[in-house]
């Protein structure tokens, strides 16, 4: 499998950002890490592995990135209006940075889907749903899409725009909402076992279904955990059969 690492100072969030790249040809899948992980999580916990057939054959091409979790909202010893601040430069850094360098990685015509599991999942949804114009679909595993639990009560501008839960029940927005319908790639899923909340889940899918956007949410067996056989078994389950 080929393997590339990649590195820049970031000018939104002022600090070097690595990105690890698998593969040669394929659409893009943009991989956000769990919680305050780094872009080798993927790596290290075997999910590149369980993907590999599908990057060796070039359907995909898959690009995992560096999170800044333990400086946002995983961070306490900073004040919750810094910790939504800096969730919205990591924002700004994937489209702003992110997206072109995949776009002139692969062409300009790639569709990127992004993918992440637990926190990463809260990143991989919210990064779809704000952004449909540059986002062809998501494969969030396990998630919370409320920003609320993260918050510690706090709440301004830079928590609702980024806690999908809420800006979507509001959403009203016909071009927004009309690219939303449009996609064909937004899979939720969750396992029903040890710490798992599939409420979360199906939470998120009824505001979708209310929105009329097309999703598809997976509820797995009451023995699938929290934990990373799980995720080895969802993303190419998905990638095989719905790719």
């Amino acid at each position: 499998m080929h393997r590339e690492i990649h590195a820049w100072h970031s000018p939104n969030l002022n600090k070097q950002m690595e990105i690890a790249v698998y593969g040669h040809y394929g659409f893009a899948l943009l991989m956000f890490p769990t919680a305050a992980a780094d872009y080798l999580e993927y790596e290290r916990f075997q999910l590149i592995d369980s993907i590999r057939s599908f990057i060796d054959s070039g359907k995909v091409k898959a690009f995992s990135i560096n999170s800044i979790n333990n400086e946002s909202w995983l961070n306490a010893h900073v004040p919750p209006p810094y910790r939504a601040l800096r969730h919205q430069q990591y924002n700004q850094y994937v489209t702003e940075e992110v997206v072109p360098f995949i776009l002139n990685h692969c062409s300009r015509e790639t569709m990127i889907v992004t993918v992440g599991a637990s926190l990463g999942a809260l990143h991989a949804a919210n990064t779809l749903f704000r952004r449909p114009d540059i986002f062809a679909g998501t494969i969030a595993m396990s998630g919370s899409y409320d920003i609320k639990e993260y918050s510690d009560g706090y709440y301004d501008d830079n928590c609702y725009f980024n806690s999908p839960v809420d800006y979507l029940s509001n959403l009203n927005d016909n071009g927004i909402l009309s690219a939303l319908r449009g996609k064909q790639h937004i899979y939720i899923l969750s396992g029903q076992g040890s710490y798992e909340a599939p409420e979360r889940s199906q939470h998120l899918g009824r505001i979708l279904g209310s929105k009329g956007i097309p999703h598809q949410v997976d509820l797995w067996g009451h023995d699938i955990g929290h934990d990373w056989p799980t995720w080895r078994m969802m993303l190419p389950h998905v990638l095989g059969t719905k790719f």
